[in-house]
């Protein structure tokens, strides 16, 4: 298999903590308080309003007071008042069946006292003079659960529900059930329906055949015994799992029909997880109220690796599966521990995770099976996945147990059509349509309907990625962990105006914020063109890459709050696409040249970073002058370039003797330092057909093909430049 180059252009914290004594009138419903998590100056909370009687609930409200704390925030309810306070139903979360419950979420500053447990009345809480009695265990940095050293009981109501209603009620929006996934947040017969535990499909992405198991649960009892070093957790692989192959440890898989499906639904539906991030004030990110610096890689593969049109196996293929370094079935040893621990010990503690709406499907025929058996996963058997939504659970909670917060980025609207995308309905023809000596031009798919016979629809729309956005955002309090630290919304959008992306990312701050607002928002920005019309960028003498444009932010800002959101703009060098901005200007007849153009032209490339930074400000760079968070979501190269690149760009470029791409590496660190801006590395993995990774690679195309897929050890440059950018 030959991957492409890319384009150019907690419940957790939750489970630790006793719940407080609940509060019920004669006919009204049951009211809990209770602390999620608990820092130094403040807190988080949620408040569970269960209907303990026989009759539907229609509209609840809930009021308490404290003495020294006060509320700096809440969601999934309208709160009135400044102490005290008042939090009446949103509307979809007004009705209450009985036996349903339903909660809400507050932020707390603890005003330099202590935490407090308010009294609650209400409509609902059995009347004034009800009080709540809180303990809690907790400790003053929260951490994560080590799944190897967790025990725990639930007990719940189950029962079994028949003729499912066929569709979700996302947060007012009627969307079909479990579109391209069996994880939907919603309903479904007035129950909770929010883990694929509690459905199961029919091989339609469109209908359920039951809803076994989908009930609320009535109480809980957890009793844990953490580890107090999360990276002492089990093994990724054991020889004798051969038969129940996963890609992470046994001890997660085998959990994983309990966990999370079994912890209550109901509260679930509006709880986020412990850690809150936010933006401070100086543009630093922060977790619990602390400035976390970001020191970030990218992993791909969960968002479709291509195969060739005449592979042996799944031709033209988009298998969804992380390289971990044994792929051909190459039994190498590595495991994704192995390289968590790796890359720990180097500094990393931010993975960005790409990937499709196919990932989040654990049906989807492109995420399963040996292709030796039928299937068309490559990894050898000790790491192999089950499916691709497994895949990508068992990842990040196993980055949890080891202290690496994660990233997650939709990649593209279809694992076909990867990173050519550019918007959310990409259609053919895509940018690779005319490349010379490429075989994975993937003009037949599409995410918008086309007509015109060969070409494959796998539509997406904006609800469908409204949908996602919101199931991603649920994924902390689902798989109980807190090292989300945001979501990238859309990779490289950069065949929209900045106004209609602009737009669009507003709406993703708010379908993530009304699931879990907790997380920070990530926005890449646009091109220089979309749908061939020019988009202002500054200097049509300095172009953007893909995802770096953000100059239409001057005059039309995101309508995102400062402290929720990270720009994340993308920006590469000749490796990845050669730029006019790189021409020698002694060479007259190559100054408006660029791409395979200028090769042909025999164009010298020299990297000049007083004028390439000229073009970074006006792109971005102004907005961190600004005080945005940026974190610079891809960057990076193959710092050989042209060696070890391409045939082609071998042959294009082969006068070029330099190492201009390193060049160019190095003074956008230099940049990035001077700006105090963070970035991810494209790549931690090799596998990048223009850029490589950091880790090195046995393959090559002429001496070493079958060495695809297996990795050697770090590349010193990248190390030495990453270490740079880290200032350690």
């Amino acid at each position: 298999m030959i991957t492409p180059p890319k384009n150019r252009l907690r419940l957790a914290a939750a489970l630790g903590i006793l719940v407080a004594t609940s509060y019920s009138g004669a006919a009204s419903a049951a009211c809990v308080y209770k602390i999620d998590n608990e820092w130094n100056s403040g807190a988080t909370g949620t408040i569970t309003i269960t209907n303990s009687t026989a009759t539907p609930i229609n509209g609840w409200s809930v009021n308490w007071q404290y003495n020294t704390n006060r509320l700096t925030g809440s969601w999934n309810a309208k709160l009135t008042g400044s102490n005290p306070y008042t939090a009446t139903d949103m509307g979809w979360n007004g009705t209450l069946q009985p036996g349903q419950a339903t909660s809400f979420g507050f932020q707390l500053n603890k005003n330099g006292g202590a935490l407090e447990q308010p009294t609650l009345s209400g409509s609902v809480c059995g009347g004034a003079g009800s009080s709540a009695s809180a303990m809690s265990s907790r400790s003053s940095t929260p951490s994560s659960i080590a799944s190897s050293s967790r025990s725990s009981t639930v007990s719940s109501s189950a029962s079994s529900i028949s003729n499912c209603v066929q569709q979700c009620n996302w947060y007012g929006t009627v969307y079909p059930l479990c579109v391209t996934t069996t994880s939907g947040w919603g309903y479904e017969n007035n129950r909770s329906c929010i883990s694929r535990n509690t459905c199961t499909s029919q091989p339609s992405p469109y209908g359920v055949t039951a809803c076994a198991n989908s009930s609320s649960v009535v109480s809980s009892s957890v009793s844990s015994s953490r580890s107090s070093t999360p990276s002492s957790i089990s093994s990724v692989v054991s020889s004798s799992r051969s038969s129940t192959p996963s890609s992470i440890s046994s001890s997660i898989s085998s959990s994983r029909s309990s966990t999370p499906s079994s912890i209550s639904s109901s509260s679930r539906s509006s709880v986020p997880a412990g850690a809150v991030f936010r933006v401070d004030t100086t543009g630093n990110i922060t977790k619990n109220g602390t400035v976390f610096p970001v020191r970030c890689g990218n992993w791909f593969g969960l968002e479709g690796q291509h195969e060739p049109k005449n592979a042996a196996n799944n031709p033209d293929g988009a298998p969804m599966e992380l390289y971990v370094g044994n792929m051909w079935w190459a039994n190498t040893g590595r495991t994704i521990q192995q390289t968590m621990n790796e890359i720990k010990a180097q500094g990393i503690n931010v993975i960005r995770l790409p990937i499709a709406p196919q990932t989040l499907d654990p049906n989807n025929p492109q995420g399963r099976g040996d292709i030796q058996a039928g299937g068309v996963l490559k990894n050898h058997a000790s790491v192999r996945q089950t499916n691709a939504r497994q895949a990508m659970e068992d990842f990040i909670k196993l980055a949890d147990q080891n202290n690496l917060e994660v990233i997650v980025d939709i990649h593209s609207c279809s694992n076909y059509v990867g990173w050519r995308a550019g918007r959310l309905d990409a259609k053919p023809p895509y940018a690779d349509a005319n490349r010379e000596s490429y075989d994975f031009k993937r003009e037949g798919y599409s995410c918008a309907p086309v007509s015109g016979a060969g070409v494959v629809v796998h539509e997406y729309n904006e609800a469908k990625w409204l949908a996602n956005l919101r199931e991603i955002a649920g994924l902390s309090a689902q798989l109980g962990v807190d090292n989300i630290i945001g979501i990238d919304i859309f990779n490289e959008p950069w065949d929209y105006t900045w106004a209609e992306w602009k737009a669009l990312s507003d709406k993703a701050y708010q379908a993530i914020s009304a699931v879990n607002p907790n997380v920070l928002i990530f926005v890449e920005g646009v091109s220089a063109t979309a749908g061939g019309v020019k988009i202002p960028h500054g200097s049509e003498d300095l172009n953007p890459n893909w995802g770096e444009n953000m100059y239409g932010a001057r005059a039309n800002p995101l309508n995102i709050p400062k402290d929720r959101l990270v720009l994340s703009p993308h920006t590469y060098g000749p490796s990845v696409f050669v730029q006019k901005q790189f021409m020698d200007p002694t060479q007259v007849n190559c100054t408006e040249l660029e791409g395979d153009e200028a090769g042909n032209s025999d164009c010298n490339i020299v990297i000049n970073k007083a004028k390439l930074s000229v073009g970074w400000d006006e792109h971005f760079g102004y907005l961190r002058d600004q005080g945005f968070a940026m974190v610079v979501g891809e960057f990076g190269g193959n710092m050989d370039w042209p060696a070890k690149g391409s045939v082609a760009d071998r042959s294009r470029w082969s006068h070029i003797t330099t190492n201009v791409d390193q060049q160019w590496q190095q003074a956008f660190v230099s940049y990035m330092k001077e700006k105090k801006i963070q970035a991810c590395y494209w790549s931690i993995n090799p596998e990048s057909g223009d850029t490589g990774g950091w880790y090195l690679h046995s393959h090559d195309p002429d001496s070493n093909p079958s060495g695809w897929g297996t990795w050697l050890n770090f590349d010193a440059r990248k190390t030495t430049l990453l270490k740079d950018l880290w200032g350690n």
